[in-house]
């Protein structure tokens, strides 16, 4: 039987490394399952594996799209089951498959296809709302209209509280009742490992691997996407704080009516601001990660 094993686990864990001398002992090549990498554009701050990684072993879905192109976890499963199925049929018996983007694996895993496409237009809609006025109040709209998706999405994730939403307002149903399709049968068999380091641990890299970032050019890189940055895509940890800081910079916004006490996080001041916020958000990030797949007890768990 044909076998698929996806390593996953919280962003910084050593996911990389372990993809790759595991695909190294069978043969197999790595398919990447991570919904920030795929952008040809992005680099530094999605943490893209170096170029001596990608030489050992050949890698699918790094830097394959544009940010221009509108990709969603539906999309994925369908490029990625065709990926599949063609390294199967040329002979390989284990394929392996890394990455951190709970959405899309569940995606090639169980299937999404009986969402709704896309609505372009309420999407933009959505999206200039979450600019003007702030996750929170799409947050407390989705709350009301679907519970069970608030309780159990990332709603710390912009783009996946304008999905749900989009969804919502779209149909007239809940974001929730169309992920309960019974689970689409595959042709091969899945393993999924899980990689846990302890919590101190664990975040120690995230605030190390923030600095690298910038000592390789973060902010450089950012630069180069603001023309890009109402995308979706650019909706992401790592570039959302660096865009706000150049905003302050711009004179964009300012600190006048702000406080201690004023909810939210208050304008980026400084580049020294940026980073640690970025640190913070990765480690909430990676916590709402481990959340998402303690649910899963298909997963077999090691620390490395």
């Amino acid at each position: 039987m044909k076998r698929l094993k996806i390593i996953l686990g919280p962003t910084a864990v050593g996911k990389t490394d372990y993809s790759i001398e595991t695909a190294l002992r069978h043969g197999s090549p790595v398919i990447s399952c991570d919904s920030r990498q795929i952008y040809k554009e992005m680099t530094i701050g999605t943490a893209v594996p170096s170029a001596e990684q990608l030489s050992a072993v050949q890698h699918y879905f790094i830097h394959s799209h544009t940010v221009e192109d509108l990709y969603t976890a539906g999309r994925y499963e369908i490029e990625a089951l065709d990926l599949i199925n063609r390294l199967f049929g040329e002979g390989h018996d284990t394929l392996v498959m890394a990455g951190g983007s709970g959405f899309y694996i569940n995606a090639l895993v169980n299937g999404l296809d009986d969402f709704p496409s896309a609505d372009l237009d309420l999407r933009e809609e959505l999206m200039t709302r979450l600019r003007e006025e702030g996750v929170e109040s799409l947050r407390v709209e989705l709350k009301a209209l679907d519970p069970e998706s608030y309780a159990t999405i990332d709603i710390a994730n912009g783009q996946r509280v304008v999905r749900a939403l989009e969804v919502c307002l779209m149909t007239g149903k809940p974001f929730s009742s169309f992920k309960t399709a019974s689970r689409k049968s595959r042709d091969f068999e899945i393993e999924k490992i899980g990689l846990t380091r302890p919590r101190d641990v664990l975040y120690d890299r995230i605030n190390r691997r923030v600095l690298q970032m910038v000592d390789e050019g973060l902010v450089e890189e950012v630069r180069s996407l603001v023309q890009y940055r109402d995308l979706a895509a650019l909706q992401t940890v790592g570039y959302k704080e660096i865009f706000d800081w150049f905003d302050y910079q711009n004179g964009l916004v300012s600190t006048e009516g702000w406080g201690p006490t004023t909810p939210g996080d208050g304008p980026v001041t400084s580049l020294d601001r940026a980073i640690e916020l970025i640190q913070r958000n990765t480690r909430r990030y990676a916590k709402r990660q481990l959340s998402y797949w303690a649910r899963d007890k298909e997963i077999r768990w090691i620390e490395i």
